[in-house]
């Protein structure tokens, strides 16, 4: 299978690497020092499911990847709209994009450039990191990807044929008859995040003391909220659950940004749950204080402070 993968990183890394490792054509669209390291050396994937590198095609050149049947989008929720406008200059109309980024703005983004009939929801596990440009560590969780139809897509078949690459490449893959749901579930697991990045601790004291657990199972709360009224009747039950099962040292990808001072995903985030609340009439006021603690530093990060 032709598969584009947009990023390198924590994810696109770790994904697109185990689809060329598959014996798939992947193709890396990235730029910058990773672009340097993929050119110069191999993608290298320290993983808790076993070590690999591989040298692999990697070009900061949308027009230069031509007949791609799937394209991944793997980077970060800010620069989505960067990659849409990245897609539209490849040379095929025919492809399948699929985002698997954090929060659930991605799809809209990439349709208003793409159009619907070539977008589709998606979303993936797993708990890694960029040690460098062109090396991933994979420490955590059995890593999967979840796809589906948003819409109806022009070639719907191509989610079959990305399941079954994923999975010859022993990544575990599944076409989501509600993919919306998926998505909406995935976002109330890692919103706990944005408190980690108020309070700059793991997961492990968070909802260990008694006062920051309830202040997370209200963000939960309210967040749940919001993705019942759009249909999708999330469990927070089960997602504590599987917060308390978490290792103590666990930190969020949202939450390494802020705290290392680099520009986050805030706004696709704990800014996307406060805009969704007020579109929906539903008060997030856990939501509207930690997005206040937290644009500051947001700013600063980008450079707007």
């Amino acid at each position: 299978m032709k598969i584009a993968v947009i990023g390198a990183g924590a994810v696109g890394g770790y994904f697109g690497g185990r689809l060329a490792l598959g014996g798939n054509d992947v193709a890396f669209l990235v730029r910058g020092k990773t672009l340097e390291a993929l050119r110069s050396g191999p993608l290298r994937v320290d993983s808790v499911k076993g070590d690999f590198e591989m040298a692999v095609r990697a070009t900061d050149r949308p027009e230069e990847i031509e007949d791609a049947d799937v394209v991944l989008v793997a980077v970060k929720a800010r620069q989505v709209p960067e990659a849409a406008a990245a897609i539209d200059t490849m040379p095929s109309r025919q492809s399948v994009i699929v985002p698997l980024q954090n929060g659930m703005e991605a799809p809209e983004q990439l349709a208003a450039v793409i159009g619907w009939e070539r977008v589709a929801g998606g979303l993936c596990r797993i708990v890694s990191e960029i040690v460098d440009a062109g090396h991933i560590r994979h420490s955590w969780a059995e890593p999967s990807v979840a796809i589906g139809e948003l819409r109806p897509l022009r070639h719907k078949e191509r989610l079959e044929e990305l399941r079954d690459a994923f999975r010859t490449a022993a990544v575990r893959c599944d076409v989501e008859q509600d993919i919306k749901f998926a998505m909406w579930e995935k976002f109330l697991f890692i919103i706990w995040g944005a408190l980690g990045a108020v309070t700059r601790l793991p997961i492990g004291p968070i909802r260990r003391a008694p006062e920051s657990r309830a202040r997370l199972l209200a963000a939960l709360e309210e967040l749940a909220a919001i993705a019942r009224a759009d249909g999708a009747a999330v469990d927070v039950a089960k997602t504590m659950a599987i917060l308390d099962r978490l290792p103590e040292d666990t930190t969020a990808s949202m939450q390494r940004d802020i705290m290392a001072g680099r520009p986050s995903e805030l706004e696709a985030q704990t800014g996307a749950v406060v805009r969704f609340g007020q579109k929906a009439g539903i008060a997030t006021p856990v939501h509207d204080a930690i997005y206040a603690e937290l644009l500051p530093l947001e700013k600063r990060a980008r450079g707007l402070a």
